[in-house]
């Protein structure tokens, strides 16, 4: 079986053209032109806006025409990331999907689901024959994982909705009503190098096989985050056992819990048995500490090999001063990480927390960048103030960008009341209503558009973000129907 087998074809097939249009973020050019051909051959009014957004016009089934209107809301661009053994351009290739038992998955790659089947679902009801609706605008943003970047540009009055349905919510059964803020931190700063010494053996330190994932969805999850686990096994190396540090890298996104972190260092060769016993020692700490989380974790230690083809650069042979190296790092473990707080009023949900995402240590320069998110503001800027005195007293440069607020419940929503209703007449049960700890566009595009009444629904995935991502196939069935029903039982203008 392949995705060209599943049901509903509608909505299978337009993800499968979906996967066919290389789209990593700030990359979309070829979904847009994709999205805009879909809409020429089918005869639906389309637009691209001044930020690259596309704004899709679909007129009502007749007999419709006096529904409110209502705008699908998805975006155009995915997480590009890979296993380290998959060779896979992202600007020029196409995910390979494969289906096992219940769930579609990509091989070695994210599947981009998030937000392709979103936005599959919204081309399917515009172009079916048989789904009766009222008025229909699509909106599919650019940019949305790594700045937000089309929903912040979007401007008012281009659309004239009055309920906005977001299709990139992750779990079926569960209707978003709430979402989380968000805050970037970059960190800098620069170092002086020392000559190649003598007497040392040069050593790459990997740490791989952590899970990752979404850094708003799965923090929860308390997985290990492969920056903090190299830290943790450089710092005692540092400090007792005369290693050296040459560069570091770990993480490729700021809204992906890393995965994978790499260092290269200068070992004494006299001490090389005493820094071997210090890997393991760690090495075996993390693995019995995220047995249930990450038990595919591993810590590896072993001689550096040049590349076939390889030239040494003798710059690429300097190590960091002693004294940056242990600064560094201690900043590393000393930056918050993970959750931060709980919600006192949505229990089980989390409130604010840290993604510590990405750490680069290369030829005298030092980055880090971090994700926070939070649904309190003032929570999200204390612990912007926190990260900030953690920064300073390392005496390492930092600076926010990015902020924006989250979206708060509407306790009086329409179109909310209509989906509980009609999910439980469908289903048997009431939905949950929810709220998220991640940045769905709503409470952006709220800004411009301050009376759209929105709800965020979605099939169910997992492990988004990273290369596990799946698609739980029945989900997108129950979506498609739950879906139409809401269309037929909109309010009236």
């Amino acid at each position: 079986m392949t995705i060209k087998d599943l049901q509903p074809s509608i909505v299978w097939n337009n993800f499968y053209s979906l996967t066919r249009c290389p789209r990593p973020s700030k990359h979309e050019e070829i979904v847009r032109k994709f999205l805009l051909d879909w809409a020429a051959e089918h005869k639906i009014e389309a637009q691209v806006d001044d930020t690259g957004n596309v704004i899709i016009r679909v007129p009502a089934t007749p007999g419709y025409e006096k529904l409110k209107t209502v705008v699908l809301q998805g975006h155009m661009d995915m997480v590009p990331q890979k296993n380290a053994d998959v060779q896979h351009d992202f600007e020029k290739d196409p995910i390979e999907t494969w289906v096992d038992g219940e769930w579609l998955r990509a091989k070695g790659t994210t599947l981009g689901a998030d937000n392709g089947l979103g936005v599959a679902l919204a081309m399917a009801v515009a172009e079916s024959p048989v789904v009766k609706h009222g008025p229909i605008e699509i909106l599919v943003t650019y940019d949305e994982e790594t700045g937000m970047t089309g929903a912040n540009a979007l401007k008012p009055g281009l659309l004239k909705g009055d309920i906005l349905i977001n299709l990139d919510s992750e779990t079926e059964g569960e209707l978003y009503v709430g979402c989380a803020g968000g805050l970037d931190a970059t960190a800098s700063a620069r170092y002086r190098r020392k000559k190649e010494p003598r007497g040392h053996l040069c050593y790459n330190l990997a740490v791989k096989g952590c899970q990752g994932g979404h850094s708003g969805m799965d923090i929860i999850l308390c997985r290990a985050n492969a920056n903090r686990a190299m830290a943790r096994v450089l710092l005692p190396l540092l400090e007792r056992n005369g290693v050296k540090l040459i560069d570091l890298e770990g993480g490729t996104l700021r809204n992906a819990i890393p995965r994978e972190a790499f260092a290269t260092v200068y070992v004494p060769k006299k001490g090389l048995v005493a820094a071997k016993r210090t890997v393991a020692r760690v090495a075996a700490e993390l693995k019995a500490e995220y047995a249930a989380t990450d038990p595919n974790l591993q810590v590896i230690f072993e001689p550096y090999v040049a590349a076939p083809g390889e030239v040494c650069d003798h710059e690429d042979c300097k190590y960091v001063t002693e004294e940056a190296a242990l600064r560094f790092v201690r900043c590393i473990l000393a930056c918050p990480d993970g959750v931060e707080r709980m919600s006192d009023t949505m229990p089980g949900m989390v409130e604010t927390s840290n993604n510590l995402a990405m750490v680069k240590i290369y030829r005298g320069e030092f980055s880090m960048k971090c994700l926070m998110r939070s649904s309190v503001d003032s929570a999200k800027m204390a612990l912007a103030a926190r990260m900030k005195s953690v920064f300073q007293l390392a005496g390492v440069r930092v600076r926010f960008t990015g902020g924006y607020s989250g979206w708060a419940p509407n306790a009086k929503s329409e179109i909310r009341a209509v989906m509980q209703k009609v999910y439980k007449k469908m289903f048997g049960k009431e939905p949950l209503i929810m709220a998220i700890h991640a940045g769905l566009e709503c409470g952006i595009l709220s800004g411009a558009y301050p009376h759209w009444d929105m709800v965020s629904m979605g099939p169910t995935l997992l492990s988004p973000h990273s290369p596990d991502e799946r698609a739980y196939i029945p989900s997108v069935q129950k979506v498609w129907d739950f879906l139409q029903e809401v269309l037929v039982n909109i309010p009236e203008k």
